[in-house]
């Protein structure tokens, strides 16, 4: 930072600086801190104290400046430094030494810090930046909108207005461990959103490398939650839309009897649309799997009675499973997880808790014990097929899988009482 010309004056004035009618020291041989800390400056008397090397401290009317004066390239100039005493007298003296060393090199240290000033101020905050790794990248990525949810949710309301190139690894770590005391999944999900981002700023020449560099994440367990009889039979009728008792709101209800009877992921359950339903077939867009593939799911009899009721509350929207806070929306697996959370103890009846995911998981189960084939069931859960099946094999399965979502929801019925086993027969 330059100053103007009345503060060169100082430069050259005699030992003893006339101000009004008094004088005052214009040079102390060499500054200590003993010699600051009791130094009084008169009050309102604007004046330069001196030390070695170039380095001076210009008392204000409210605040001490350490300076540095030089001559570069004919023209005296003077750089602030910064303030005293949050920068030290040994701070200072190392910045005006490394100064003078870049004077000698040929650099106007004055100029070059003015342009990494005003550089810093054009850089992006964290918030800005979101915006834009959204605006380029994620809203392109299927994955996209989860990991914009979660940059906006952990890491806007802590670091929203802080530089990019501000946020170092110890930064990162301590936001990681407060996440990771309440979500210790969501910390790793934040984890790779934050790689991502930093990364893309790496791209982009808002910084050199990505200080996400060299933290470990720490190893998932795989879930293995699966629901007994006694469980499906508890969470069947609490999905019951006369139980008054279980408080979820009717459409979740049925979001979840869909998941647990055709085994597709919550997340394209909640998003199912009207028009992606053609009789007794569900066709899923590849705009919305997760392996980038269009994927059909025959209907039974079961999951189009459970259609037909979502009917009965319109409200415009083009999803099946409509939102209730937001008009035109579908619900959305958050909504599922959260009602399950309010009601799997209490009202449900269950001992342990359980998700949404955790009834695909069943359903897989399920499958297998029904003696399904694996190919078979692998695509009812839209799985690609490994190796050289999936590259050769493009069989669609439709009768199959239909075979198998009957075998299962025919066997659900039995679990949850809506139908009775057969009467053994006698043989004599």
């Amino acid at each position: 930072m330059f100053i103007a010309f009345h503060d060169f004056t100082l430069l050259f004035m005699p030992k003893w600086i006339p101000i009004g009618d008094q004088f005052f020291k214009r040079r102390l041989d060499v500054l200590t801190d003993l010699k600051l800390k009791r130094y009084k400056s008169p009050e309102g008397k604007r004046h330069i104290l001196w030390d070695k090397g170039g380095l001076g401290i210009r008392f204000g009317e409210n605040r001490r400046t350490w300076v540095f004066r030089y001559s570069f390239e004919g023209r005296r100039l003077m750089m602030t430094l910064g303030e005293y005493p949050a920068k030290s007298l040994e701070e200072a003296r190392k910045e005006a030494a490394e100064a003078a060393l870049k004077v000698k090199r040929g650099v106007d240290p004055g100029a070059e810090k003015k342009m990494a000033r005003e550089s810093h101020v054009a850089a992006p905050t964290i918030e800005q930046f979101v915006n834009e790794i959204d605006t380029f990248e994620l809203a392109h990525k299927k994955s996209g909108k989860e990991t914009k949810r979660l940059l906006d949710y952990d890491v806007v309301p802590v670091w929203g207005k802080r530089k990019v190139a501000d946020i170092k690894r110890r930064d990162i770590v301590l936001l990681l461990d407060s996440i990771r005391k309440r979500a210790p999944i969501t910390a790793n999900r934040v984890h790779s959103a934050l790689s991502r981002l930093f990364n893309f700023a790496a791209e982009r020449g808002v910084i050199e490398d990505s200080p996400c560099t060299r933290i470990r994440k720490p190893k998932e367990k795989a879930k293995s939650r699966t629901l007994t009889n006694e469980e499906l039979q508890r969470l069947w009728a609490a999905l019951d839309l006369n139980n008054k008792a279980v408080d979820i709101y009717a459409i979740a209800k049925l979001a979840l009897k869909i998941i647990l009877l055709t085994g597709q992921r919550p997340g394209e359950v909640c998003g199912m649309t009207w028009d992606e339903i053609n009789g007794d077939i569900w066709t899923i867009p590849a705009d919305r799997m997760k392996g980038n593939e269009p994927h059909s799911v025959p209907l039974t009899g079961m999951v189009l009675e459970i259609i037909e009721l979502a009917r009965a509350y319109p409200n415009g929207s083009p999803y099946v499973f409509c939102s209730t806070r937001k008009d035109g929306a579908p619900v959305t697996p958050g909504a599922l997880s959260h009602a399950i959370l309010r009601h799997w103890e209490e009202e449900m009846g269950f001992e342990e808790a359980f998700t949404p995911h955790d009834l695909r998981r069943t359903f897989r189960t399920r499958l297998a014990e029904l003696g399904v084939d694996e190919i078979v069931a692998e695509r009812v859960m839209s799985h690609k097929l490994q190796g050289m099946l999936g590259v050769y094999n493009r069989h669609s399965y439709d009768k199959e899988k239909r075979e198998a979502l009957e075998k299962w929801e025919k066997r659900l019925r039995l679990i949850v009482g809506l139908d009775q086993p057969a009467a053994a027969k006698i043989v004599s």
